[in-house]
């Protein structure tokens, strides 16, 4: 009765707040969540998963943002966070700042903050730990003792 193809079918999640449903607290979702009512609290992707959110053009939420993909055609009141990509449709307003990996803009998407490029963490590791080394080189070749500290 239960057999592998109802399992697969209920592997994707998908949660809609549909127009003239207000829900007032903190989301924490994983999969799709489509908004086209109004939230009023932070809205979170549980850690480790490809999750997504989008605020359909009538959609309203106001608290942060914390989820990987987002798209925005609607209002949004507070930061946006991104660890992926961010896409901005042609009515999305953002009253806060959006820090991002990457970004697509459609004209007339407006951002009433900051756009703040986050980077890659893994890039950022790595040029870090790129510089601390050729530093260790550079004080070699200058004559420093290798156990020397400054």
């Amino acid at each position: 009765m239960w057999g592998k193809k109802n399992a697969m079918a209920f592997s994707n999640n998908h949660t809609l707040i549909s127009r003239g449903t207000k829900v007032v607290g903190d989301l924490h979702f994983t999969g799709d969540l489509q908004i086209e009512g109004h939230v009023c609290g932070n809205i979170m992707a549980e850690s480790g998963n490809d999750a997504k959110l989008v605020v359909a053009d009538k959609g309203m939420v106001e608290g942060e943002i914390r989820v990987p993909m987002v798209i925005i055609n609607g209002n949004v009141t507070g930061n946006v966070y991104s660890s992926k990509h961010v896409e901005l449709a042609a009515k999305a307003v953002v009253e806060g700042n959006v820090h991002y990996q990457l970004i697509e803009m459609v004209k007339g998407a407006q951002v009433n903050g900051s756009l703040v490029y986050s980077g890659s963490s893994a890039t950022q590791k790595a040029e870090s730990s790129s510089a601390a080394t050729n530093a260790k080189k550079d004080n070699k070749m200058a004559g420093e003792p290798s156990g020397a500290n400054t």
